[in-house]
């Protein structure tokens, strides 16, 4: 009889974590079958129905169609609605990857009803409990049975909290896989998207959506200024995430030429622009792996990462937001340049490996 694995997506970032999951375990027919649960976490279309496009991700067998709402209450009613599905399905596994309230609160219904969890990119730690994806990590490693990683330090950090060897595998990145597989069809895109973006020469691209950046107004204020100087040297494109829209228009602000504003990308344009960006501004996890393995010069403007990997071997940086300009001039300053190497196991094939260790009866 096949195994059931039940996948469970939420929000943006776990799209291009599970598409390749899925792939990799629907090419083994007979031995593995699955479904998927949208929770509706990121429910506009936007952030949403152009992912499952582009990532030829099958349509979700049970949309929960939660929406917004405080971390409680999005928590709440996954629960709520997550629990019935998964009676109803009964899997052998459930896949709950990433950090969001979404993971944790499936994690959480399936180690209750005693179905056993396998987190995808377990044991990352920024170690600030202050970010609620930092929580959403902790609690979803505690209550795993199968704890996937995506490299060496996520195997230590599970360790020194008392997760036992034989439910860690260290399988890669997901992420890389799907960058791996799509980039051909992105790099079709770029002629067109440097028209669209009048991209004549080299160009910055930048990426912001955490609440600590977004939210504050005088931090987003500080943050659009430098774009601002920024762009005039170098084109900047600055895909907006719909909430930062909002905040923009209450700031008044007024970008100048070189700086565009654009509304938010899909995974195949975005993945086209940072191809071919001098540089990236971001606080995003996944495009700081992203650049890592591209080898484009990244800035995080954050305190710190869950993805130290991407400092040490990778192009990545740690910025504040009165930093980015000095930054952004050193790591466009090819003299400056050093090389950057690509993390064991980021090779495009960590999908494989996760189904066939679903396969082979992991216990």
């Amino acid at each position: 009889m096949a195994k059931k694995i039940l996948h469970v997506v939420g929000a943006r970032p776990n799209f291009m974590k599970i598409a390749p999951v899925m792939r990799a375990i629907a090419d083994r027919t007979g031995s593995l079958e699955q479904m998927l649960v949208h929770t509706g976490q990121h429910y506009d279309a936007s952030m949403s129905d152009v992912f499952f496009e582009e990532l030829d991700i099958p349509e979700a067998g049970v949309n929960l169609g939660v929406g917004s709402g405080s971390h409680a209450q999005q928590t709440a009613q996954v629960m709520i609605r997550f629990e019935p599905v998964l009676q109803q399905y009964a899997p052998d596994w459930v896949m709950v990857p990433g950090d969001v309230n979404s993971t944790l609160a499936c994690a959480l219904v399936a180690s209750k009803l005693g179905f056993r969890v396998a987190h995808l990119e377990a044991g990352l730690r920024s170690f600030d409990r202050s970010m609620p994806e930092e929580i959403n990590r902790l609690l979803t490693d505690q209550l795993a049975d199968l704890l996937l990683t995506p490299s060496s330090d996520a195997d230590e950090n599970l360790r020194r909290e008392g997760i036992a060897d034989c439910k860690i595998r260290m399988v890669g990145n997901v992420m890389i896989d799907t960058l791996v597989r799509l980039q051909p069809k992105a790099r079709v895109r770029t002629a067109a998207l440097r028209s669209q973006h009048s991209l004549e020469g080299p160009y910055v691209l930048a990426t912001l959506h955490r609440p600590a950046n977004v939210d504050n107004p005088r931090g987003l204020q500080e943050i659009l200024g430098t774009l601002n100087e920024l762009a005039t040297t170098l084109a900047v494109v600055f895909p907006v995430h719909p909430r930062t829209r909002q905040q923009i228009a209450a700031l008044s602000f007024t970008p100048r030429p070189g700086l565009r504003l654009t509304n938010p990308l899909g995974y195949l344009d975005f993945l086209a622009l940072e191809m071919g960006a001098q540089l990236v501004v971001t606080d995003s996890g996944g495009v700081q792996e992203e650049t890592t393995f591209l080898g484009v010069p990244c800035l995080t403007v954050r305190p710190n990462t869950e993805r130290p990997v991407t400092i040490t071997m990778g192009t990545n940086e740690l910025v504040t937001s009165a930093q980015i300009l000095e930054a952004a001039r050193r790591k466009i300053d090819p003299s400056s340049a050093h090389p950057a190497r690509i993390p064991p196991l980021w090779d495009g094939h960590a999908s494989e490996r996760i189904a066939s260790l679903l396969e082979e009866g992991m216990r």
